[in-house]
């Protein structure tokens, strides 16, 4: 399937919410099924583009009658549930940028993420107002929470939404909307400092699109199931606007993990593509295969991977047990599409990521700017320019062009690539932790501990996890006349868990005596993982011991 006829529109539409409701209307896709939702308790509900394009616009004159102008900042702070979909894309179409948050963010995360944004609104539901209210007297440019299941308005500024849509009109005539408008903010995290803004712009529907019909190979008559959630950018970029820019019917699942449920959804719709997290794909492994053998997968064409590298033992155990090969693709919230990939057609590699997408020039290059010659391992870079970049860090344009160098796009990452162009994950450059494809902030974990009494000092860092890909492993060092036990224990992880997320919450403890320092302060936490690797830590002279 080609996109180059729709998109952009004739007269230079480049707005991602009109691009996936109303121009898929204008082709006659209206009364097609968009979304097959599929509740945590069994309810389902089936929407058709007719029904995102009048819900979106409902919520697009929402936004209008409150006052809010292109350019705000809008956040959506809820589970998986059909009012995301609506409301995203509504917020897209009032040019709005527009952030999704995880629902199990702490007061914390949640703090960082709106002040740092400025925020004007939020989108939330009336069990995680609390959250909200004991942060709000420190959010100054929030002006108004709506939520999704409140019949009244509960305040000036809490108010329902329902009551809101039945005062709106389901008609919206979309502005044009340049390329360049601002349009998806995701915040991602750092190994220090606060989480990071990825501002993007409506620019990166062309290769989201491109890339869902090119990589993942939609065709008009695919029944497709993203099982990312949308606080992660795969959930924005392929469980809405890659597929739907192309008129494909998604399955939403709003429950957790379950792999019965999973494959009774996957035969019972007809799935024929399946994109989901080697995490998922690792705990599918370790179920007892009689329970694959009672599902018919027949219209199974394609499963991919996303979020850390797929093991060969996964990609084994898929054409074992599944029959079919797993295709690993890689991106990152900056980079807004995939980047690098294995892909139909081409040969699979067990481990490796794959070979860049049409138009992406990907190398490995050496600190000098160099590009480093075949199977060196060293920083993987991206050379700038792909429609789905990442624009800024929003309100930190200092770190945003300290990842630009010599004319490269530094990931972060570091790799290797062999003679046939095939890429090799290697390892992360600096210590954010990958736990099931979560980013997860030392610095923010840390900082959270130590709040806790009783916690003199914290370091945090991530290990391998045959599951996880990494676990969160803390270390603390207690105040005199504090005992470690359960207790503390069980009190650390449940403040972690509404601090940060339940993502960041730490699989293990280890308890010092001092956490290793260098003389300027920092943390050291290559020691930490050393030490409890087993290994050699390496030059420790500058360690202030």
């Amino acid at each position: 399937m080609t996109t180059e006829r729709f998109i952009p529109t004739p007269d230079g539409q480049y707005n991602i919410g009109h691009l996936c409701t109303r121009l898929q209307c204008d082709r006659g896709l209206a009364g097609k099924t968009a979304m097959r939702w599929i509740g945590a308790h069994g309810e389902q509900a089936e929407y058709t583009f007719g029904d995102l394009e009048r819900e979106s616009s409902r919520f697009a004159n929402v936004m209008q009658n409150l006052g809010f102008l292109p350019g705000d900042v809008f956040f959506i702070f809820l589970p998986k549930m059909p009012e995301v979909y609506f409301s995203f894309l509504g917020a897209l179409k009032s040019r709005l940028i527009t952030g999704t948050l995880f629902s199990n963010f702490g007061e914390e995360a949640l703090l960082d993420r709106l002040d740092d944004a400025k925020a004007k609104g939020i989108l939330t539901r009336k069990s995680y107002l609390k959250k909200l209210l004991r942060i709000r007297e420190k959010l100054p440019h929030l002006k108004f929470i709506l939520l999704v299941d409140a019949a009244e308005h509960q305040a000036s500024d809490i108010l329902s939404l329902p009551a809101l849509l039945g005062e709106s009109s389901d008609c919206f005539e979309t502005p044009l909307t340049p390329a360049e408008t601002p349009s998806v903010l995701h915040y991602t995290s750092g190994s220090t400092g606060k989480p990071k803004g990825a501002l993007h712009r409506h620019r990166s529907v062309l290769l989201q699109s491109r890339t869902a019909a090119e990589v993942l190979g939609l065709r008009p008559d695919d029944i497709y199931w993203c099982t990312a959630d949308h606080g992660w950018v795969t959930g924005t970029s392929y469980g809405i606007i890659g597929p739907w820019s192309l008129g494909i019917t998604q399955v939403h699942f709003g429950a957790a993990y379950d792999a019965a449920k999973w494959f009774e959804l996957l035969e019972k719709h007809g799935v024929t593509v399946w994109y989901t997290a080697p995490t998922a794909l690792r705990m599918l492994m370790r179920e007892e295969p009689a329970l694959f053998a009672r599902f018919n997968l027949a219209k199974l064409r394609h499963v991919f991977s996303v979020g850390e590298p797929l093991n060969p033992e996964v990609i084994h155990w898929g054409r074992k047990v599944l029959g079919r090969d797993i295709y690993d693709t890689w991106f990152q919230t900056e980079t807004g599409a995939i980047m690098i990939t294995n892909r139909p057609g081409l040969t699979i590699k067990p481990g490796s990521m794959g070979t860049p997408v049409a138009g992406v020039e990907a190398a490995i290059v050496r600190d000098d700017g160099k590009v480093s010659p075949d199977n060196e391992q060293g920083n993987l870079c991206l050379r700038p320019g792909w429609d789905s970049m990442f624009v800024s860090y929003y309100h930190n344009e200092d770190v945003y062009r300290q990842k630009f160098k010599h004319g490269w796009y530094r990931t972060g990452d570091t790799a290797r690539r062999d003679s046939e162009g095939y890429y090799w994950f290697m390892g992360r450059s600096d210590d954010v932790i990958n736990t099931a494809g979560h980013l997860v902030s030392p610095f923010e974990v840390e900082s959270a501990l130590l709040e806790v009494e009783g916690v003199a000092e914290s370091g945090v860092i991530g290990a391998p996890d045959d599951l996880l890909w990494e676990k969160v492993v803390a270390f603390v060092a207690l105040r005199k006349g504090v005992a470690w036990n359960s207790a503390l224990e069980l009190k650390l992880r449940l403040h972690i868990s509404n601090r940060v997320s339940t993502m960041a919450t730490p699989q293990e403890f280890r308890v010092l005596d001092n956490i290793p320092k260098n003389k300027s302060g920092k943390i050291m936490r290559r020691v930490l993982r050393a030490q409890y690797l087993g290994q050699d830590a390496g030059d420790v002279s500058t360690l202030d011991i």
